[in-house]
């Protein structure tokens, strides 16, 4: 019972934030996306990081663009996820922004089919999206458990989030 109660208060918790994350102006949200890459961007984990796993926004979330072009910059090499359904989590390098095409929920998906590896492993940064957060850096995403499987291949792989 105490399982399902916790379920839906998750559940509330996310509807509410949702509703005042879409609530908020468009400028808003690229604003705020801008101040929170440019301190990603200045991360020593980040600096230091060979690869670099990151989510592509949909509707308000904080935008990932400026991150990856840095990345791409910097040669690091970069990864975005492959989702389809309850399917095992599948990162895919991009090295464009050209090699991103629209894919489910309007998140732009990597055409390509290099995927992470073994090799990808050390040195990588994974920058993922979520409803909200607690102080702790617990993370409440949408709902469909796609990331939380991610995290979880990633901590199996030895890849520190």
């Amino acid at each position: 019972m105490q399982g399902a109660v916790m379920e839906e208060t998750r559940n509330q918790l996310r509807s509410a934030i949702l509703k005042r994350r879409s609530a908020l102006p468009s400028s808003t949200c690229h604003s705020w996306s801008r101040s929170i890459q440019a301190k990603v961007l200045e991360l020593p984990q980040y600096l230091a990081a060979r690869s670099v796993a990151l989510y592509r926004a949909i509707r308000n979330e904080v935008e990932t663009g400026a991150i990856m072009n840095d990345a791409l910059g910097r040669q690091k090499k970069v990864f975005c996820p492959n989702i389809h359904g309850d399917e095992p989590p599948v990162f895919l390098q991009v090295f464009s922004q050209s090699d991103l095409v629209p894919g489910p929920a309007s998140a732009a998906e990597p055409s390509g089919h290099v995927r992470f590896s073994e090799a990808d492993r050390e040195g990588s940064m994974v920058i993922v999206p979520g409803v909200v957060f607690d102080e702790l850096g617990n993370r409440l995403g949408r709902g469909g458990g796609w990331y939380d499987r991610a995290l979880k291949w990633f901590d199996d792989c030895g890849v520190y989030v």
